[in-house]
């Protein structure tokens, strides 16, 4: 038998069961191992690999644990094996409910385990090199957790991907405060790429400056700004912006449509504090925004906003793709779905992952969060919540000389539309932003807010559960 692992760790997505009932949730983290099995040869040229899981379902979400071997308590082991192998996977039941296991790049996958310690297996030869996903079928169940990866070949050996395009949640300019109106110069780069939009899955992205979002504008109430947007002699469309600070025809678009190797620019002053969603205005505009052409501008009022200890940049959008959610290789867009407004991924902050496996956001016990969180759209409008926290305060519609709101639960968010919310940590731990449409989760709409700091029984404690009791000889 041969089981063989990389020294990798890997993040688990949380089950939705258990984000309804809030319940703590923490990352596990993989243990190493190294190959310590023997290959069995086989008459056809391959090595006999076995290979056995155990499912689990437990605070850090569902997940398949290694038995024996090298891979022994693992969660989620990631496997590798020779090309032309003849690999056997076997699946324990361990926590009484229905799973099971597919191999889907090689056309494999088990009936259903049903009830604890039941049992069943998959067979497949190992017929092309790479590395490829195994996971459980059920309806969430992969996205709850039950993911691994499997590499025929060279160990070590990964999906190719492109660069990532997300927009770090922290990369916002400083706050203004109180100084006196003045002209700023804001200059924005057209930026046509490939990027990275699912582990194994690229996407060609439209950009402002590269990212998505697009760049955080920070001006101030009564600054005249001078916007300059370049295209590059090398892009394939024109493009423009339309800012929604801008009092003026098409918000600056009727004047800003720039072809490839043009570069145009406007002024105008920002007479309305607030925070503006800005946006492609070529069309198709819904096309355009789906591509990744969108960001935001804060107005600031005159006196700058309330301080905080941490400040965030989130944008929720929806796109558009000619095969399914999660499929590897790169993803062309579907005009047809768009139209049709059946989203095939809904992310923040442009792709799968940004918020949680890469650049969760962060913050200490007894810090004040403030997040500056807009819909690019083009189509769904978000219920957007930080499950495990109220917001103390929230600036409805991003009016942000208004009164806020307190003690909000959940925010609505209209496509072209954002908020601003704050709030205070008090308890240690990871908590999830949502979409509040819950199964958007499994679309890509989930970010971490890792708090870190002491524990605070007096508002949040948990105490373990007992054990079970022995019961005594003879009863």
């Amino acid at each position: 038998m041969k089981t063989l692992l990389r020294n990798k760790k890997r993040l688990v997505f949380i089950p939705i069961a258990a984000l309804l009932a809030l319940s703590p949730l923490l990352s596990a983290c993989m243990k190493s191992s190294a190959a310590v099995d023997t290959p069995t040869p086989a008459a056809g040229g391959g090595n006999n690999v076995e290979v056995t899981l155990k499912t689990a379902s437990d605070s850090n979400g569902l997940a398949f644990i290694g038995v024996g071997g090298s891979i022994d308590g693992v969660r989620n082991p990631d496997l590798t094996v020779g090309a032309g192998d003849n690999v056997k996977v076997t699946l324990i039941d361990g926590d009484g409910s229905e799973h099971t296991i597919s191999f889907p790049d090689f056309n494999a996958t088990s009936s259903s385990v049903l009830k604890k310690d039941d049992h069943t297996s998959v067979n497949f030869t190992a017929s092309k090199t790479g590395a490829f996903e195994y996971f459980c079928t059920l309806p969430g169940h992969k996205q709850a957790g039950m993911l691994g990866h499997i590499t025929v070949g060279e160990a070590g050996a990964q999906p190719a991907t492109a660069d990532d395009i997300a927009h770090l949640p922290d990369d916002i300019p400083a706050p203004i405060g109180d100084r006196a109106p003045q002209n700023v110069r804001v200059d924005m780069n057209i930026v046509e790429k490939e990027g990275q939009l699912d582990d194994g899955t690229t996407y060609t992205y439209w950009t402002f400056n590269g990212t998505v979002p697009g760049p955080f504008v920070r001006v101030r109430e009564g600054d005249t700004v001078e916007l300059h947007l370049k295209n590059p002699a090398d892009a394939k469309m024109t493009h423009s912006i339309d800012l929604h600070a801008v009092n003026g025809p098409g918000g600056g678009a009727t004047v800003m449509q720039v072809a490839p190797g043009e570069e145009k620019q406007f002024t105008f002053k920002a007479l309305n504090p607030g925070l503006y969603v800005y946006h492609c205005a070529t069309p198709s505009v819904a096309h355009h925004i789906a591509q990744g052409m969108y960001g935001m501008i804060l107005v600031e009022p005159a006196g700058g906003l309330p301080p905080v200890d941490h400040e965030y940049y989130v944008m929720q959008g929806d796109m558009y793709t000619t095969r399914p959610f999660g499929t590897k290789g790169h993803q062309d867009p579907d005009e047809h779905a768009m139209m049709a407004e059946q989203a095939t991924y809904i992310v923040f902050n442009g792709e799968v992952g940004s918020l949680t496996t890469k650049h969760p956001l962060t913050a200490n016990v007894g810090e004040t969060v403030r997040i500056f969180f807009g819909d690019g759209g083009p189509n769904y409008t978000s219920s957007f919540h930080v499950i495990g926290e109220i917001f103390d305060k929230v600036y409805a519609e991003a009016s942000v000389t208004s009164p806020p709101l307190t003690n909000v639960q959940t925010t609505t968010v209209a496509p072209g539309g954002a908020t601003m919310v704050e709030f205070t940590v008090q308890v240690p731990g990871r908590y999830l932003l949502v979409d509040h449409a819950l199964s958007r989760i499994e679309e890509g709409a989930l970010g971490f807010l890792v708090v870190s700091g002491d524990a605070n029984p007096d508002i949040y404690d948990f105490p373990p559960t007992p054990a079970a009791e022995t019961p005594a000889p003879g009863h």
